[in-house]
């Protein structure tokens, strides 16, 4: 147990409905970010998903991608084996002219973090959670197996950092100042350690990964 009370990378670990514990699939909170920390601009909604000047957030993974940003997508879209976002991030984004039948990626299981389940049907990549974050990470790793549980949305790694449920954070820093909008981080009662294990600069983007120090 880590000093402020919090499990531990080794200590945490999941338990099978016969009793037997596994290892937690790591949980990587990876976002693109404006330098002033915003993911969205102002006013985002389903209509307006970047929220507004802020489409040049995702640019290193399209227009402007070269060859090393290219790669950093590749190794994400390998990796991940279930995804955790929240109830906003979903419903800007699901179904006809967002994510079609699938989630953020295609087929891989989505955990939507909710206080009420939704009455009507969604495809089945979807799953709704409606007791916590914390919960809907530990489903989150089941499905995931040895792979990453990835964190869609700045909400749920607000809720889950304090919690230390989280493991890795990667941000895509873009070379812009939105002003105003989504942050990535929000206010904390402590201060938390990390450590910088990764950096790679293209025209694009700064992108950095962290690791949480426990």
């Amino acid at each position: 147990m880590s000093s402020t009370g919090t499990p531990s990378r080794t200590e945490r670990t999941l338990k099978t409905d016969r009793g037997r514990a596994y290892p937690m699939a790591r949980v990587i909170c990876d976002m693109s970010i404006s330098l002033d920390g915003y993911v969205t601009g102002p006013n985002d909604s389903r209509e307006n998903p970047f929220g507004d000047g802020a489409r040049m957030l995702h640019a290193w993974m399209s227009d402007q991608a070269t060859d090393e940003d290219r790669a950093i997508l590749e190794q994400v879209v390998e990796d991940w084996g279930a995804v955790v976002m929240g109830r906003t991030s979903f419903e800007k984004n699901e179904g006809e002219g967002g994510w079609g039948e699938g989630g953020p990626m295609g087929d891989v299981p989505c955990f939507v973090v909710t206080h009420q389940a939704p009455s009507r049907s969604y495809p089945p990549v979807f799953t709704f959670v409606t007791d916590g974050v914390a919960g809907a990470i530990e489903q989150a790793g089941k499905a995931a197996g040895d792979k990453v549980v990835g964190l869609h949305g700045a909400t749920v790694m607000q809720q889950a950092l304090p919690l230390g449920l989280v493991d890795e954070i990667r941000v895509h820093v873009v070379p812009v100042l939105v002003g105003g909008g989504t942050p990535l981080f929000g206010a904390l009662d402590s201060s938390i350690a990390l450590e910088r294990t990764h950096v790679i600069a293209t025209p694009a983007a700064t992108h950095l990964s962290y690791r949480v120090v426990r």
